[in-house]
C-alpha cells in the first residue's frame, strides 16, 4: 500500500527545475575529470585547441551521464524507496514525475550525443557505447555478480577513451589499465557501503547484493587496491613511459597514489560517506589535496624537464 501510494504521487507531473537539477546529480560530474586526463598525459595540456576539445568532451559526457542517472532512477525508483538516502531523490520522493524525467533524459542524451559527434566521430561513438552499456546495465546486467561492477568500471575507461578521441591522442594502455583497476576498486567499496548500511534488507534495494558479503568486498577491494598501486608503479618505470616523456621522474609521483589509495581504504572503514568516491573526495581534505598534488606533480614532471 505504501509503495502504491508513492507511485500515484510520482506519476503526477509536478516537476520543478530545482528537482530536475538535483536528479541530474551535478555533484557526480567530478567523475568526468577522467575525460581530461589524456590531455595531461598526451603532452597537449598547453595546446589551446586541445584544451577546448577536452573541456567540450567533458561537458557532453556530463550531459550523457546525467541522462543515464535519470534512466536508472526511472527504472529503480520503487527499489530506491527501500534505501534510507535514495528514497529522498526527486523521483521516489514524488518531487519529479517519471514523465518529466523521461523527457529530460531523452533531451540530454540527444544533446550529448550530438555534441560528441560534433567534436569527433570517435568521441560520439564512444558516448553511444557508454550509453548502450548503461542501458543494458539498467535492464539486467546490474543483477549479474561481478558484471555489475565491471560495467561501472568500463564507464570510466570510456571516459578516458572519449577524452583521448576528442584531442586525437592515443591513450597509453597503462593509463587505461590503471583507470579500470581504480574504478573497479571504487565500485566495490561503494557496493560495500550499501551492504553495510542496509544490512539484511539490502536485497530489497539491490538484488545482486544478496550474492555478495562484506568479507568478499573487503578481500576484492584490498586486492584491487594493491593491483592499482603496482600497475601505476610499473607504468612510471616502464621504458615506454620514460621514452615518451623523456624522463624517469614520473616515478616520484608514486607516493601520491599510495597515500591516496590507503587514505581511501581508511575512510571506507571509518566514514559513512566514503562509499561514494565523489563525496569522499570533496569532504576529505587530505584526499582532495592528494589528488590535486598528484595532478600538479605529474604536470611538472611531464612539462618541465
Amino acid at each position: 500500500m505504501e509503495i502504491s501510494q508513492v507511485e500515484t504521487t510520482v506519476l503526477v507531473p509536478r516537476s520543478s527545475l530545482a528537482s530536475l537539477v538535483e536528479a541530474l546529480r551535478p555533484s557526480q560530474w567530478v567523475k568526468n575529470g577522467f575525460v581530461i586526463t589524456p590531455l595531461i598525459f598526451s603532452e597537449k595540456l598547453l595546446d589551446p585547441a586541445s584544451e577546448w576539445k577536452a573541456v567540450a568532451a567533458a561537458v557532453v559526457f556530463c550531459l550523457v551521464a546525467s541522462a543515464v542517472y535519470l534512466w536508472n532512477d526511472i527504472l529503480d525508483w520503487r527499489t530506491d524507496l527501500q534505501h534510507p538516502a535514495k528514497r529522498n531523490r526527486p523521483i521516489p520522493s514524488g518531487r519529479l514525475s517519471v514523465t518529466g524525467a523521461a523527457l529530460a533524459c531523452a533531451a540530454l542524451l540527444a544533446a550529448g550525443l550530438a555534441g560528441g559527434f560534433a567534436i569527433t566521430p570517435s568521441t560520439g561513438a564512444l558516448l553511444c557505447l557508454y550509453a548502450g552499456i548503461n542501458v543494458l546495465y539498467g535492464l539486467g546486467l546490474k543483477h549479474v555478480v561481478v558484471m555489475d561492477l565491471m560495467c561501472i568500471a568500463m564507464g570510466f575507461v570510456l571516459r578516458v577513451l572519449a577524452g583521448a578521441a576528442a584531442i586525437q591522442a592515443r591513450p597509453s594502455h597503462w593509463l587505461l589499465m590503471c583507470t579500470f583497476l581504480l574504478a573497479l576498486t571504487l565500485s566495490i567499496f561503494r557496493r560495500r557501503q550499501e551492504a553495510v548500511m542496509l544490512g539484511k534488507s539490502s536485497v530489497h534495494h539491490r538484488k545482486v547484493l544478496g550474492n555478495y558479503d562484506i568479507a568478499w568486498f573487503d578481500q576484492a577491494g584490498t586486492m584491487l587496491s594493491a593491483a592499482t598501486i603496482v600497475a601505476y608503479a610499473l607504468y612510471t618505470v616502464s621504458p615506454e613511459t620514460q621514452a615518451r616523456f623523456g624522463t624517469d621522474h614520473l616515478f616520484y609521483t608514486l607516493p601520491f597514489v599510495v597515500f591516496g589509495t590507503l587514505r581511501y581504504l581508511h575512510l571506507v572503514h571509518r566514514s559513512d560517506h566514503a562509499g561514494n568516491p565523489s563525496s569522499a573526495l570533496i569532504a576529505d581534505k587530505p584526499l582532495l589535496g592528494c589528488v590535486v598534488g598528484w595532478l600538479i606533480a605529474c604536470a611538472l614532471v611531464i612539462y618541465i624537464r
